[in-house]
């Protein structure tokens, strides 16, 4: 059964085949071309295809759109961008020049019939209507960077952003134009899965505006008769991607969880995105040791689908992660030795092209050896990249001792004693960044209950004199308080730390230096822990009576008049879309696919897959909160 990440890659794919449905022909020749892309565009096909499989599909040149670009006759020019004003100026420039024989227009959404007319105006009169062969609408608008993990926009993009979403100076009508953005890339997101789902979500929230958004947009295209956005999919064979039974989508809004955004965390690929700003699967390391006094570029490591380490140790923890890339080294100088002794066996030497004509039953370990150094050359490359990822990663661990801020933190999630006060650790100039201390800070403020007035004070005291930028405490009292007055669950209570199993995981890491070689971590046990979205994702999925569940809307997109009142006999989900409306996270993803394969073993297979506006990691959304708190007048705290 495809995934969401691979019905995108083969739409795209069947776009650069000029639309044509793609069949499989032995060596067959592609048809070359260019491909010209806006910025949303490019970060859409950047995570899924490579520059190398372009080239394979026969694409020359990629450039963006709105980049100076010469004249290419002869060969067909495929558009892939969102159909905005400022884009459809300059396709009508394209068609004044003449820059193209062949025009395919494929626009990330729906193009309105306005302006299709004056699209069509415009190539009128530059004489160009016989060269436009397509017009699409490809309902792609979405970045797929996981199998089960989508973000609608790119974190470097501030349009879906926490901020953008809450903050107070906002017009009815800049959040009417948001939300239908959600929606419109929503929308696109079950289109390609090819099922309409039953929503889920809070109420008086501003998932509530995008589920009765999302609802009625998806019921007109149902019940439209020109429509076969959804018909399509159920008539081919294996159907949408949840074939036996239609997914719950639980939308769910980031203030039911302002601290996991903070956590620092433990595994692989939370602390590449945390520490490392990992965005849109690449990530950029710098060299530990200038040369010549002179800092390289940071080199670009792409952490694709095809890594076969990345796949397997994304979620692990980081150092089950060291330990597995000394395996994998380990492995790797074996296989080397073992080709450099049979060349000497052989009497030949690394220049010496001899062995390729000693082909016989003598020589054959030696042929399978020299066929195998491709794919050994790939593996010493992976090792090489995850080795310098995991040295920066280290380097960070020690120098802000990330691996205490970790143990504090799951502590006070799980309402443990901590050894030390956190006035002394705040005093402590050599305890991390005082950025990291914020972070402590807000998630003890927010999962600690009835904290004394005078040490919250005295702890603001400590992170002020250290040059703490403490604008963000106003807008978590805010929230704290509406959350209290709303909800019959107090938010300290809702988090569970999974205690001090973890924290000899990273102290043997950090006390071994820069090695990666540590003792007995494979015989360390873990405990897994659900957070909030996990819990009521299981607690949606599984049709449970809860308070914190029981009063969520329930609308079906199906039912020809709609409404919201939710059927007394129902079955369990074995399928469900999360999204989080406000950004998400690697914590939030990893927990659900932590879920899922618990769940696997036990009850059947179920499916999640991870969604949410932008993934932010917890320097923006610290960020993001401070820009918040400074549009509060009055005290920071009270």
């Amino acid at each position: 059964m495809l995934t969401l990440r691979e019905r995108q890659i083969n739409a795209i794919k069947q776009m650069l085949n000029l639309n044509v449905q793609q069949v499989k022909v032995l060596a067959a020749e592609p048809i070359w071309k260019i491909l010209i892309y806006d910025r949303v565009g490019q970060d859409i096909i950047s995570p899924i295809i490579s520059i190398k499989e372009l080239r394979e599909l026969g694409v020359t040149l990629h450039v963006q759109l709105h980049s100076d670009r010469d004249s290419i006759p002869d060969v067909p020019a495929i558009y892939f961008c969102l159909p905005t004003d400022e884009n459809l100026d300059r396709i009508q420039q394209d068609f004044s020049s003449g820059l193209y024989d062949i025009y395919h227009l494929n626009f990330l959404a729906p193009i309105s019939r306005k302006k299709i007319e004056d699209l069509a105006a415009a190539a009128l009169q530059a004489g160009c209507v016989a060269n436009i062969h397509r017009v699409y609408d490809q309902y792609l608008n979405f970045i797929s960077l996981e199998d089960d993990f989508f973000i609608l926009k790119h974190q470097k993009g501030e349009q879906l952003s926490y901020y953008s979403i809450n903050r107070a100076n906002a017009r009815d009508d800049e959040m009417e134009i948001l939300m239908d953005s959600i929606v419109d890339s929503l929308f696109a997101a079950f289109v390609t899965l090819g099922n309409v789902p039953i929503i889920r979500c809070p109420r008086n929230t501003a998932a509530e505006m995008v589920a009765r958004k999302l609802e009625k947009k998806l019921r007109e295209n149902l019940w439209d008769a020109r429509s076969n956005l959804f018909h399509m999919d159920a008539t081919q064979a294996g159907g949408g991607i949840f074939s036996f039974q239609r997914p719950v989508l639980l939308l769910l809004d980031r203030n039911i969880d302002l601290a996991t955004p903070l956590h620092h965390t433990w595994s692989y690929q939370a602390l590449v995105h945390d520490v490392l700003d990992l965005g849109l699967n690449l990530v950029y390391v710098e060299d530990d040791a200038p040369s010549g006094g002179v800092r390289k570029k940071p080199k670009a490591c792409d952490l694709d689908r095809n890594d076969r380490f990345w796949a397997t140790h994304k979620g692990s923890p980081f150092p089950i992660v060291a330990e597995a890339i000394q395996e994998e080294l380990e492995s790797y100088r074996n296989s080397e030795e073992e080709i450099k002794h049979l060349k000497t066996f052989m009497g030949i030497d690394g220049e010496n092209e001899v062995a390729f004509s000693m082909v016989n039953d003598t020589t054959a370990r030696l042929t399978s050896a020299v066929n195998s150094l491709p794919q050994l050359m790939e593996k010493k490359r992976l090792i090489d990249m995850h080795t310098k990822i995991a040295t920066a990663i280290l380097n960070c661990i020690k120098a802000r001792r990330l691996d205490s801020f970790f143990e504090l933190e799951e502590k006070i999630m799980s309402k443990q004693t901590l050894d030390k006060p956190l006035f002394e650790l705040f005093k402590d100039p050599e305890f991390g960044t005082i950025e990291d201390k914020l972070r402590l800070f807000v998630i003890f403020y927010i999962c600690s209950q009835n904290v004394p007035e005078y040490e919250v004070e005295r702890l603001k005291e400590v992170l002020q004199e250290a040059g703490g930028e403490l604008s963000s405490l106003a807008y978590i009292q805010r929230w704290k308080s509406i959350l209290n007055r709303s909800s019959a669950t107090n938010p300290g209570t809702q988090y569970e730390g999974g205690g001090t199993k973890t924290v000899s995981m990273f102290s043997k890491l950090v006390s071994q230096g820069s090695s990666f070689v540590m003792e007995g971590v494979k015989n360390l046990v873990v405990k897994r822990h659900s957070l909030p979205v996990t819990k009521l994702t299981e607690q949606i999925m599984e049709c449970r009576s809860n308070p914190d569940t029981d009063d969520y809307l329930y609308l079906d997109p199906k039912l020809l008049k709609g409404g919201d009142v939710m059927p007394k006999n129902r079955a369990p989900f074995q399928d469900a879309v999360v999204f989080i409306v406000g950004g998400g996270n690697y914590i939030e993803y990893q927990n659900l696919v932590d879920y899922v394969r618990q769940k696997q073993t036990s009850n059947g297979t179920k499916r999640i897959i991870y969604g949410s506006t932008t993934l932010t990691n917890a320097q923006q959304f610290l960020k993001e909160l401070s820009a918040l708190g400074s549009e509060i007048r009055g005290p920071v705290l009270s």
